[in-house]
Protein backbone atom coordinates (compact mmCIF):
# COMPACT_ATOMS: atom_id res chain seq x y z
CA UNK A 1 0.00 0.00 0.00
CA UNK A 2 0.81 3.87 -0.68
CA UNK A 3 2.21 5.41 2.03
CA UNK A 4 3.37 1.70 3.78
CA UNK A 5 6.92 0.63 4.55
CA UNK A 6 8.36 -2.86 2.72
CA UNK A 7 11.18 -4.29 4.20
CA UNK A 8 13.07 -6.20 1.42
CA UNK A 9 16.48 -8.26 1.66
CA UNK A 10 19.51 -5.57 0.74
CA UNK A 11 21.44 -6.11 -2.62
CA UNK A 12 24.50 -5.40 -4.00
CA UNK A 13 23.46 -3.18 -7.03
CA UNK A 14 20.65 -1.38 -4.49
CA UNK A 15 23.95 -0.55 -2.11
CA UNK A 16 25.77 0.93 -4.74
CA UNK A 17 23.13 3.59 -5.44
CA UNK A 18 22.67 4.49 -1.94
CA UNK A 19 26.21 5.02 -1.47
CA UNK A 20 26.97 7.43 -4.66
CA UNK A 21 23.36 9.11 -4.12
CA UNK A 22 24.35 12.84 -3.17
CA UNK A 23 21.71 12.70 -0.68
CA UNK A 24 23.81 10.72 0.84
CA UNK A 25 26.49 13.72 1.82
CA UNK A 26 23.39 16.02 2.27
CA UNK A 27 23.17 17.65 -0.98
CA UNK A 28 20.36 18.07 -3.13
CA UNK A 29 21.31 17.85 -6.98
CA UNK A 30 18.56 17.94 -10.08
CA UNK A 31 20.13 16.23 -13.53
CA UNK A 32 22.46 13.96 -12.23
CA UNK A 33 21.13 11.51 -15.10
CA UNK A 34 20.40 13.43 -18.03
CA UNK A 35 18.23 11.95 -20.77
CA UNK A 36 18.61 11.30 -24.41
CA UNK A 37 15.97 12.07 -26.71
CA UNK A 38 17.79 10.25 -29.48
CA UNK A 39 17.80 7.01 -27.05
CA UNK A 40 14.50 6.72 -26.02
CA UNK A 41 12.22 4.00 -27.17
CA UNK A 42 8.40 4.72 -28.23
CA UNK A 43 6.74 3.23 -24.92
CA UNK A 44 9.26 3.49 -22.32
CA UNK A 45 9.49 7.17 -20.85
CA UNK A 46 12.55 6.01 -18.70
CA UNK A 47 14.84 4.99 -21.65
CA UNK A 48 17.68 6.67 -22.95
CA UNK A 49 19.24 7.81 -19.64
CA UNK A 50 22.88 8.38 -19.59
CA UNK A 51 25.51 7.61 -16.74
CA UNK A 52 25.35 9.73 -13.34
CA UNK A 53 27.23 12.73 -14.28
CA UNK A 54 27.82 14.85 -11.09
CA UNK A 55 29.79 17.81 -13.33
CA UNK A 56 27.12 18.59 -15.49
CA UNK A 57 24.48 18.51 -13.53
CA UNK A 58 21.79 21.08 -13.29
CA UNK A 59 21.50 22.21 -9.85
CA UNK A 60 23.47 21.39 -7.01
CA UNK A 61 23.04 22.62 -3.30
CA UNK A 62 25.55 21.42 -0.37
CA UNK A 63 23.98 21.06 2.99
CA UNK A 64 20.18 21.19 1.65
CA UNK A 65 19.52 17.97 3.69
CA UNK A 66 20.74 15.90 6.80
CA UNK A 67 24.05 13.83 5.76
CA UNK A 68 25.55 11.10 7.14
CA UNK A 69 29.20 11.69 5.71
CA UNK A 70 30.52 14.92 4.54
CA UNK A 71 30.38 15.40 1.17
CA UNK A 72 34.81 15.12 0.16
CA UNK A 73 34.38 12.01 1.75
CA UNK A 74 31.23 10.94 -0.61
CA UNK A 75 33.72 12.32 -3.14
CA UNK A 76 36.61 10.16 -2.32
CA UNK A 77 34.21 6.69 -1.82
CA UNK A 78 32.43 7.59 -5.33
CA UNK A 79 36.27 7.99 -6.61
CA UNK A 80 36.85 4.67 -5.35
CA UNK A 81 34.09 2.98 -6.50
CA UNK A 82 34.67 4.44 -10.14
CA UNK A 83 38.30 2.73 -10.34
CA UNK A 84 36.47 -0.83 -9.23
CA UNK A 85 34.58 -0.83 -11.42
CA UNK A 86 35.27 -3.30 -14.64
CA UNK A 87 32.83 -1.73 -17.17
CA UNK A 88 35.56 -2.04 -20.01
CA UNK A 89 37.89 -5.27 -20.13
CA UNK A 90 39.76 -6.54 -17.05
CA UNK A 91 43.47 -6.39 -16.86
CA UNK A 92 45.90 -9.25 -17.36
CA UNK A 93 45.91 -10.71 -13.51
CA UNK A 94 48.14 -13.07 -11.83
CA UNK A 95 46.31 -16.43 -12.07
CA UNK A 96 46.52 -19.52 -14.12
CA UNK A 97 43.24 -19.10 -15.92
CA UNK A 98 43.54 -17.87 -19.45
CA UNK A 99 40.42 -15.93 -19.85
CA UNK A 100 39.80 -14.02 -16.76
CA UNK A 101 38.36 -11.18 -17.53
CA UNK A 102 36.93 -11.56 -20.75
CA UNK A 103 34.75 -14.63 -20.36
CA UNK A 104 30.47 -13.88 -20.39
CA UNK A 105 27.94 -16.02 -19.27
CA UNK A 106 25.79 -17.30 -21.98
CA UNK A 107 22.75 -17.43 -19.79
CA UNK A 108 22.72 -14.13 -18.00
CA UNK A 109 24.61 -12.25 -20.10
CA UNK A 110 27.03 -11.04 -16.91
CA UNK A 111 30.52 -11.54 -16.91
CA UNK A 112 32.25 -14.75 -15.05
CA UNK A 113 35.38 -15.09 -12.61
CA UNK A 114 38.21 -16.99 -12.27
CA UNK A 115 38.00 -19.20 -8.90
CA UNK A 116 40.82 -21.38 -7.81
CA UNK A 117 41.40 -23.94 -5.12
CA UNK A 118 44.37 -26.45 -3.97
CA UNK A 119 46.43 -23.43 -3.28
CA UNK A 120 46.07 -22.12 -7.14
CA UNK A 121 45.99 -25.04 -8.62
CA UNK A 122 42.74 -26.24 -10.54
CA UNK A 123 40.99 -22.86 -11.77
CA UNK A 124 37.22 -23.32 -12.92
CA UNK A 125 34.96 -20.20 -14.51
CA UNK A 126 31.51 -19.40 -12.53
CA UNK A 127 29.14 -17.32 -12.75
CA UNK A 128 28.35 -15.93 -9.17
CA UNK A 129 26.48 -12.34 -9.54
CA UNK A 130 23.54 -13.58 -8.07
CA UNK A 131 25.11 -15.29 -5.35
CA UNK A 132 27.06 -12.66 -4.69
CA UNK A 133 24.10 -10.56 -4.79
CA UNK A 134 21.16 -12.35 -3.69
CA UNK A 135 23.03 -15.75 -2.06
CA UNK A 136 21.30 -17.72 -4.92
CA UNK A 137 23.03 -20.87 -6.66
CA UNK A 138 25.15 -20.63 -8.95
CA UNK A 139 24.49 -19.72 -13.07
CA UNK A 140 26.33 -22.33 -14.19
CA UNK A 141 30.04 -23.20 -13.48
CA UNK A 142 32.97 -25.26 -15.27
CA UNK A 143 36.36 -26.58 -15.40
CA UNK A 144 39.07 -23.82 -17.12
CA UNK A 145 41.43 -26.33 -18.37
CA UNK A 146 39.73 -27.63 -21.61
CA UNK A 147 38.13 -24.07 -22.18
CA UNK A 148 41.72 -22.83 -22.06
CA UNK A 149 43.24 -25.09 -24.36
CA UNK A 150 40.35 -24.71 -26.90
CA UNK A 151 41.38 -20.97 -26.69
CA UNK A 152 44.89 -21.32 -26.86
CA UNK A 153 44.78 -23.97 -29.98
CA UNK A 154 42.52 -20.48 -31.67
CA UNK A 155 44.71 -18.32 -30.89
CA UNK A 156 47.48 -20.13 -32.30
CA UNK A 157 45.69 -21.09 -35.51
CA UNK A 158 44.98 -17.35 -35.93
CA UNK A 159 48.32 -16.06 -35.79
CA UNK A 160 49.79 -19.08 -38.15
CA UNK A 161 51.65 -17.38 -40.96
CA UNK A 162 48.97 -17.47 -43.31
CA UNK A 163 46.35 -15.96 -41.26
CA UNK A 164 49.53 -13.46 -40.37
CA UNK A 165 49.95 -12.44 -43.78
CA UNK A 166 46.45 -11.35 -44.24
CA UNK A 167 46.98 -9.03 -41.08
CA UNK A 168 50.00 -7.51 -42.21
CA UNK A 169 48.38 -6.46 -45.24
CA UNK A 170 45.57 -5.25 -43.31
CA UNK A 171 48.42 -3.30 -41.21
CA UNK A 172 50.03 -2.21 -44.09
CA UNK A 173 46.20 -0.61 -45.26
CA UNK A 174 45.59 1.10 -41.87
CA UNK A 175 49.05 2.89 -42.87
CA UNK A 176 47.89 4.23 -46.36
CA UNK A 177 44.83 5.21 -44.19
CA UNK A 178 46.80 6.72 -41.50
CA UNK A 179 48.45 8.08 -44.59
CA UNK A 180 45.43 10.13 -45.98
CA UNK A 181 43.98 10.98 -42.56
CA UNK A 182 47.05 12.93 -42.19
CA UNK A 183 47.09 14.99 -45.31
CA UNK A 184 42.89 15.41 -44.39
CA UNK A 185 44.35 17.35 -41.63
CA UNK A 186 46.76 18.89 -43.36
CA UNK A 187 44.67 20.32 -45.48
CA UNK A 188 42.23 21.45 -42.30
CA UNK A 189 45.28 22.93 -40.98
CA UNK A 190 46.36 24.84 -44.13
CA UNK A 191 42.74 26.35 -44.12
CA UNK A 192 43.12 27.68 -40.49
CA UNK A 193 46.47 28.93 -40.91
CA UNK A 194 45.06 30.61 -43.85
CA UNK A 195 41.77 32.34 -41.94
CA UNK A 196 43.88 32.94 -39.13
CA UNK A 197 46.82 34.91 -41.54
CA UNK A 198 43.89 36.42 -43.24
CA UNK A 199 42.18 37.75 -40.56
CA UNK A 200 45.58 39.01 -38.89
CA UNK A 201 45.89 41.22 -42.25
CA UNK A 202 42.26 42.71 -42.34
CA UNK A 203 43.34 43.44 -38.37
CA UNK A 204 46.30 45.12 -39.46
CA UNK A 205 45.05 46.93 -42.72
CA UNK A 206 42.15 48.77 -40.76
CA UNK A 207 43.07 52.46 -39.74
CA UNK A 208 42.91 52.56 -34.98
CA UNK A 209 40.02 55.65 -35.87
CA UNK A 210 37.58 53.19 -36.60
CA UNK A 211 37.42 51.71 -33.00
CA UNK A 212 34.34 49.81 -33.79
CA UNK A 213 36.28 47.66 -36.82
CA UNK A 214 39.37 47.33 -35.32
CA UNK A 215 37.51 45.36 -32.29
CA UNK A 216 35.01 43.84 -34.21
CA UNK A 217 38.50 42.52 -36.86
CA UNK A 218 39.99 41.48 -33.22
CA UNK A 219 37.54 39.22 -32.16
CA UNK A 220 37.91 37.77 -35.56
CA UNK A 221 41.18 37.42 -35.57
CA UNK A 222 41.01 35.72 -31.87
CA UNK A 223 38.58 33.23 -33.09
CA UNK A 224 40.31 32.53 -36.13
CA UNK A 225 43.07 31.75 -33.51
CA UNK A 226 41.29 29.60 -31.11
CA UNK A 227 39.80 27.26 -33.80
CA UNK A 228 43.42 27.09 -35.53
CA UNK A 229 44.83 26.11 -31.64
CA UNK A 230 41.85 23.31 -31.37
CA UNK A 231 42.20 21.99 -34.67
CA UNK A 232 46.02 21.38 -33.90
CA UNK A 233 44.97 19.79 -30.63
CA UNK A 234 42.40 17.69 -32.17
CA UNK A 235 44.90 16.35 -34.95
CA UNK A 236 47.48 15.50 -32.45
CA UNK A 237 45.03 13.30 -30.41
CA UNK A 238 43.30 11.53 -33.41
CA UNK A 239 46.89 10.50 -34.85
CA UNK A 240 48.15 10.29 -31.53
CA UNK A 241 44.74 7.69 -30.68
CA UNK A 242 45.01 6.07 -33.71
CA UNK A 243 47.49 2.90 -33.85
CA UNK A 244 50.30 2.83 -35.61
CA UNK A 245 51.55 0.35 -38.33
CA UNK A 246 54.60 -2.15 -37.26
CA UNK A 247 57.80 -0.72 -38.71
CA UNK A 248 60.06 -3.59 -41.50
CA UNK A 249 62.28 -4.61 -38.54
CA UNK A 250 58.78 -5.78 -36.68
CA UNK A 251 57.51 -7.37 -39.56
CA UNK A 252 60.53 -9.07 -40.43
CA UNK A 253 60.37 -10.30 -36.24
CA UNK A 254 57.08 -10.84 -36.28
CA UNK A 255 57.20 -13.41 -39.15
CA UNK A 256 60.25 -15.43 -37.73
CA UNK A 257 58.30 -15.71 -34.65
CA UNK A 258 55.07 -16.82 -36.06
CA UNK A 259 56.68 -19.90 -37.99
CA UNK A 260 57.06 -21.70 -34.42
CA UNK A 261 53.99 -20.39 -32.82
CA UNK A 262 53.09 -23.20 -31.23
CA UNK A 263 56.09 -24.39 -29.13
CA UNK A 264 56.42 -20.85 -28.13
CA UNK A 265 53.05 -21.24 -26.75
CA UNK A 266 53.89 -24.09 -24.75
CA UNK A 267 57.57 -22.89 -23.42
CA UNK A 268 58.19 -22.28 -20.16
CA UNK A 269 59.82 -18.85 -21.18
CA UNK A 270 55.90 -18.19 -21.91
CA UNK A 271 54.29 -17.01 -19.05
CA UNK A 272 50.53 -17.31 -18.06
CA UNK A 273 50.68 -13.41 -18.19
CA UNK A 274 51.76 -13.30 -21.95
CA UNK A 275 49.35 -15.96 -23.17
CA UNK A 276 46.84 -13.24 -21.69
CA UNK A 277 47.74 -10.89 -23.12
CA UNK A 278 47.94 -12.35 -26.41
CA UNK A 279 44.23 -13.67 -26.20
CA UNK A 280 43.22 -10.02 -25.42
CA UNK A 281 44.91 -8.92 -28.36
CA UNK A 282 42.70 -11.36 -30.46
CA UNK A 283 39.43 -11.58 -28.70
CA UNK A 284 37.16 -8.88 -27.74
CA UNK A 285 35.22 -11.42 -25.48
CA UNK A 286 34.34 -14.86 -25.17
CA UNK A 287 30.78 -16.52 -24.64
CA UNK A 288 30.34 -20.07 -22.78
CA UNK A 289 26.84 -21.38 -21.61
CA UNK A 290 26.68 -24.91 -20.78
CA UNK A 291 24.43 -27.20 -22.05
CA UNK A 292 21.87 -28.47 -19.28
CA UNK A 293 23.79 -30.00 -17.18
CA UNK A 294 25.68 -32.44 -19.15
CA UNK A 295 29.35 -31.91 -20.47
CA UNK A 296 28.43 -30.22 -23.53
CA UNK A 297 29.95 -26.47 -23.40
CA UNK A 298 28.84 -23.91 -26.49
CA UNK A 299 31.61 -21.51 -26.89
CA UNK A 300 31.11 -17.95 -29.18
CA UNK A 301 34.51 -16.35 -29.66
CA UNK A 302 33.84 -12.71 -30.55
CA UNK A 303 37.22 -11.68 -32.10
CA UNK A 304 38.74 -8.40 -32.96
CA UNK A 305 37.46 -7.23 -36.52
CA UNK A 306 33.55 -8.31 -35.89
CA UNK A 307 34.13 -11.86 -36.79
CA UNK A 308 31.85 -14.83 -34.68
CA UNK A 309 33.03 -17.93 -34.38
CA UNK A 310 31.27 -21.19 -32.54
CA UNK A 311 33.05 -24.44 -31.36
CA UNK A 312 31.73 -26.85 -28.82
CA UNK A 313 33.89 -28.25 -25.79
CA UNK A 314 33.55 -31.20 -23.25
CA UNK A 315 33.67 -30.53 -19.64
CA UNK A 316 34.88 -33.16 -17.16
CA UNK A 317 30.90 -34.40 -14.84
CA UNK A 318 31.18 -35.12 -11.51
CA UNK A 319 29.00 -38.91 -12.46
CA UNK A 320 28.20 -40.68 -15.63
CA UNK A 321 23.95 -39.57 -15.60
CA UNK A 322 25.35 -36.34 -16.36
CA UNK A 323 26.54 -37.44 -19.01
CA UNK A 324 24.41 -36.46 -23.06
CA UNK A 325 25.66 -39.98 -23.78
CA UNK A 326 24.62 -41.54 -20.59
CA UNK A 327 21.40 -43.64 -21.97
CA UNK A 328 23.35 -44.74 -25.07
CA UNK A 329 26.12 -45.33 -23.22
CA UNK A 330 23.99 -47.96 -20.59
CA UNK A 331 22.62 -49.50 -23.94
CA UNK A 332 25.80 -50.44 -24.98
CA UNK A 333 27.01 -51.51 -22.02
CA UNK A 334 24.11 -53.81 -21.50
CA UNK A 335 24.08 -55.06 -25.10
CA UNK A 336 27.78 -56.07 -24.48
CA UNK A 337 26.88 -57.72 -21.45
CA UNK A 338 23.52 -59.81 -22.46
CA UNK A 339 26.41 -61.51 -25.87
CA UNK A 340 28.37 -62.82 -22.83
CA UNK A 341 31.33 -60.19 -22.28
CA UNK A 342 32.58 -59.81 -18.61
CA UNK A 343 33.45 -56.22 -17.50
CA UNK A 344 36.75 -55.93 -18.39
CA UNK A 345 36.19 -57.08 -22.12
CA UNK A 346 33.13 -54.64 -22.11
CA UNK A 347 35.63 -51.65 -21.23
CA UNK A 348 37.76 -52.44 -24.17
CA UNK A 349 35.21 -52.68 -26.39
CA UNK A 350 34.10 -49.22 -25.45
CA UNK A 351 37.32 -47.51 -25.32
CA UNK A 352 37.93 -48.92 -28.71
CA UNK A 353 34.65 -47.54 -30.24
CA UNK A 354 35.31 -44.38 -28.85
CA UNK A 355 33.00 -43.92 -25.60
CA UNK A 356 34.78 -41.84 -22.64
CA UNK A 357 33.42 -41.81 -18.89
CA UNK A 358 33.26 -38.42 -17.09
CA UNK A 359 36.03 -37.75 -15.28
CA UNK A 360 39.01 -38.42 -13.86
CA UNK A 361 40.54 -40.73 -16.22
CA UNK A 362 39.95 -41.08 -20.40
CA UNK A 363 39.35 -44.92 -20.62
CA UNK A 364 36.94 -47.19 -18.89
CA UNK A 365 37.79 -49.53 -16.88
CA UNK A 366 36.24 -53.11 -15.60
CA UNK A 367 35.42 -51.89 -12.13
CA UNK A 368 33.78 -48.72 -13.78
CA UNK A 369 31.81 -50.90 -16.47
CA UNK A 370 30.48 -52.74 -13.66
CA UNK A 371 29.41 -49.99 -11.49
CA UNK A 372 28.03 -48.48 -14.59
CA UNK A 373 25.82 -51.66 -14.95
CA UNK A 374 25.09 -52.03 -10.99
CA UNK A 375 23.48 -48.02 -11.05
CA UNK A 376 22.13 -48.23 -14.16
CA UNK A 377 19.73 -52.02 -13.29
CA UNK A 378 19.91 -52.27 -9.53
CA UNK A 379 17.37 -55.40 -9.44
CA UNK A 380 20.01 -56.87 -11.68
CA UNK A 381 22.35 -59.94 -9.45
CA UNK A 382 25.64 -59.20 -8.89
CA UNK A 383 26.80 -62.34 -9.91
CA UNK A 384 25.56 -61.37 -13.63
CA UNK A 385 28.14 -58.67 -13.33
CA UNK A 386 31.11 -60.86 -12.95
CA UNK A 387 30.84 -64.01 -14.83
CA UNK A 388 34.91 -66.19 -14.77
CA UNK A 389 34.77 -68.26 -16.90
CA UNK A 390 36.82 -71.07 -15.07
CA UNK A 391 35.27 -75.04 -15.12
CA UNK A 392 33.45 -75.84 -11.43
CA UNK A 393 33.15 -79.18 -9.67
CA UNK A 394 29.55 -80.18 -8.37
CA UNK A 395 28.71 -78.54 -4.93
CA UNK A 396 31.76 -75.90 -5.35
CA UNK A 397 30.44 -72.21 -4.67
CA UNK A 398 32.14 -68.88 -5.25
CA UNK A 399 32.58 -67.24 -1.39
CA UNK A 400 29.91 -64.12 -2.56
CA UNK A 401 27.96 -66.30 -3.52
CA UNK A 402 27.87 -68.57 -0.47
CA UNK A 403 27.78 -65.89 1.34
CA UNK A 404 24.74 -64.90 -0.46
CA UNK A 405 22.86 -68.44 -0.15
CA UNK A 406 23.56 -68.39 3.65
CA UNK A 407 22.49 -65.15 3.80
CA UNK A 408 25.90 -64.28 6.11
CA UNK A 409 28.34 -61.76 5.40
CA UNK A 410 31.93 -62.47 3.32
CA UNK A 411 33.94 -61.79 5.97
CA UNK A 412 32.10 -64.86 7.71
CA UNK A 413 32.64 -67.34 4.91
CA UNK A 414 36.31 -66.31 4.46
CA UNK A 415 36.87 -67.13 8.36
CA UNK A 416 35.92 -70.16 8.07
CA UNK A 417 37.79 -71.19 4.71
CA UNK A 418 40.76 -69.36 6.35
CA UNK A 419 40.63 -72.18 9.36
CA UNK A 420 40.09 -74.69 7.51
CA UNK A 421 36.57 -75.32 8.73
CA UNK A 422 35.43 -75.08 4.56
CA UNK A 423 37.72 -76.82 1.84
CA UNK A 424 38.43 -74.89 -1.25
CA UNK A 425 40.59 -74.12 -4.03
CA UNK A 426 42.10 -71.25 -5.70
CA UNK A 427 41.39 -70.34 -9.48
CA UNK A 428 42.31 -68.18 -11.70
CA UNK A 429 39.94 -65.74 -14.00
CA UNK A 430 38.31 -62.76 -14.21
CA UNK A 431 40.19 -59.34 -13.06
CA UNK A 432 41.86 -60.96 -9.83
CA UNK A 433 42.25 -64.53 -8.28
CA UNK A 434 39.39 -66.08 -6.46
CA UNK A 435 38.51 -69.45 -4.61
CA UNK A 436 36.30 -72.26 -5.11
CA UNK A 437 34.64 -73.35 -1.95
CA UNK A 438 33.18 -77.22 -1.28
CA UNK A 439 29.96 -77.57 0.30
CA UNK A 440 27.36 -80.00 -0.69
CA UNK A 441 23.68 -80.02 -0.01
CA UNK A 442 24.35 -81.04 3.72
CA UNK A 443 27.33 -78.72 4.58
CA UNK A 444 25.08 -75.88 2.99
CA UNK A 445 22.13 -76.91 5.56
CA UNK A 446 24.66 -77.09 8.94
CA UNK A 447 26.11 -73.78 8.27
CA UNK A 448 22.79 -71.93 8.14
CA UNK A 449 21.66 -69.70 10.87
CA UNK A 450 19.60 -71.54 12.87
CA UNK A 451 16.43 -69.80 14.10
CA UNK A 452 15.96 -67.84 17.89
CA UNK A 453 14.18 -69.91 19.85
CA UNK A 454 11.44 -67.34 21.78
CA UNK A 455 10.62 -68.48 25.40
Amino acid sequence: MKGELAWRRPNRPSLYCLLVNPIYAGAYVYGLRPSDRRRQRPGRPKSGRRAPDLDNAHVVLHDHLPAYISWDRYLENRKQLQSNATKQRAPVRAGAALLSGLLICGRCGLRMNAAYNHNGRGPRYQCANMRSTYDEPLCQSLSAPPLDTLIGRLAVEAVQPAALEIALSVAANLEAERIALRQHWQQRLERARYEADRARRQYDAVEPENRLVVRTLERAWETALSGLARLEAEQEKALRERPAAPTQAEITAIRAISTDLPALWLSDTTTQADRQTIVRLLLERVLVEVIGDSEQVRVECHWHGGIHTEHRIVRPVSCAKRLSTYAALVARASELRTAGLDGDEIAESLNREGWRPAKRCDAFSGSMVRNLLRTAHPQAPVSRLRHPAVEREPDEWTIPELARRLALPQSTVYSWVRRGRLQSRSISGGSRPNRLVLADAETVAALEPKPMLTP
